[in-house]
């Protein structure tokens, strides 16, 4: 419960961008999912600490002469556990 609570901060806050900023700076994003969908999922798959440092790694890559392209979230392989 709590967790899903302080997941939910930074998934607002990623979609109050994708409403406020968004439209205004363009599809600028080289893959799919956009970098934006992409830590939204991130943060519901791994949890705070592990989707935050799965979306650092996807902005960085984000860029000219980056990898583009379909780029799904990893699995969480202790889900299962």
């Amino acid at each position: 419960m709590i967790n899903k609570i302080i997941i939910g901060i930074p998934i607002t806050l990623i979609k109050a961008y994708r409403l406020i900023l968004s439209p205004y700076l363009g599809q600028s994003c080289r893959h799919i999912p956009s970098c934006s969908q992409y830590a939204i999922e991130a943060f519901e798959t791994h949890g705070l600490f592990v989707g935050l440092y799965y979306t650092i790694k996807r902005i960085i890559g984000c860029r000219p002469g980056g990898n583009e392209g379909y780029d799904p979230v990893p699995e969480n392989k202790r889900a299962g556990k």
